[in-house]
């Protein structure tokens, strides 16, 4: 196994608002337990593991903040498509404490449902979690964070409803993409809640919609700290891949200016 050199820890302010108790309100989920993603330093990793071929999890799993990282098959990390993830998780699992350091392949497959809990993206390859499942699929990532995203953090290519809750991004292009071109298209949610957001200077944006697939994307609790000139879009909106517009309103969009706060 090749040495790795574990990243360089660096400390972050706290995220705006308190962590509430794990549950859905309002179509939003918050937690409990889960430290803050940006009151945390970046985790170190208590090891590292190669990964040449994609390890499939059929139960829930704690990995101790292991990192794990391509090899071989899996030892690109750019934006080729069709590359394979490092994990692949059935229906229902849980994936707790793990560090996808980099070459970062297409990072971690939701099949069905599944939470991803205090995972952190050091170097985003293709994508970090690609969501897979069904109309009633609910896919939830608590806490942990994502960096160096030359393309997408989350990509919805199934249907049902992303929550991200927690969540700390910098150096990336878009947040959360549902799928504007898949052979099978759903409408689909998305529910963003205590996020804090380094701007880069360059526009990114934090979701991406179709808005004539009736997609609804919810956003609450943003922190968007290094970005005065306002290049960080909060909701872009698409006709499957045509931009057709940014900004809130009362159907796709769902978010207020106080929801959003720049630092």
């Amino acid at each position: 196994m090749a040495s790795v050199t574990p990243p360089r820890t660096r400390r972050r302010r706290a995220l705006t608002g308190a962590l509430a108790t794990l549950g859905v309100s309002v179509g939003m989920i918050m937690t409990t337990g889960t430290p803050s993603a940006s009151a945390a330093t970046w985790p170190t990793p208590t090891s590292s593991q190669a990964v040449s071929a994609t390890i499939t999890l059929n139960a829930s799993k704690d990995y101790g903040m292991q990192r794990l990282y391509g090899s071989g098959a899996l030892g690109g990390g750019d934006q080729s498509e069709d590359q394979q993830p490092i994990l692949k998780l059935a229906d229902g699992v849980t994936l707790k404490n793990v560090i996808i350091g980099a070459p970062g392949a297409d990072g971690i497959h939701c099949m069905g449902s599944c939470t991803l809990q205090n995972v952190w993206w050091e170097d985003v390859g293709e994508d970090a979690a690609t969501f897979r499942g069904g109309t009633g699929a609910t896919y939830h990532v608590i806490g942990g964070g994502a960096k160096k995203a030359a393309d997408k953090v989350f990509q919805h290519n199934g249907g049902g409803t992303v929550n991200i809750s927690n969540f700390a991004v910098q150096e990336f292009k878009t947040l959360y993409r549902s799928c504007g071109d898949c052979s099978t298209q759903y409408t689909r949610k998305v529910n963003l809640n205590t996020i804090e957001v380094t701007g880069t200077g360059s526009t990114a944006r934090l979701v991406g919609i179709n808005v004539n697939r009736n997609d609804v994307a919810t956003l609450r609790n943003i922190t968007i700290l290094n970005d005065a000139s306002r290049k960080v879009v909060p909701c872009q909106k698409y006709n499957n891949n045509t931009a057709v517009g940014v900004g809130p309103d009362s159907t796709n969009c769902l978010y207020s200016a106080s929801d959003i706060v720049y630092r």
